[in-house]
């Protein structure tokens, strides 16, 4: 999830040249206000289930 919110925040807000740190600052607490107001739900699609077939290794079943 980390991931995912510093990818937007590469998208949405540093995808150009800011020329100082105050500003920076000033324009990443900026976006991060307005993102944490208005949270967007992530729909993950890789489920415990594919991920029991895919990495059988790593996630044994646990009800044998």
């Amino acid at each position: 999830m980390a991931e995912i919110e510093l990818n937007v925040l590469t998208r949405q807000c540093l995808n150009r040249r800011i020329e100082s740190l105050a500003k920076l600052q000033r324009e990443v607490r900026a976006w991060e206000n307005k993102r944490n107001k208005k949270p967007t739900p992530i729909h993950w699609l890789f489920t415990k289930e594919k991920a029991r077939v895919k990495l059988v290794s790593l996630y044994p079943d646990l009800t044998r």
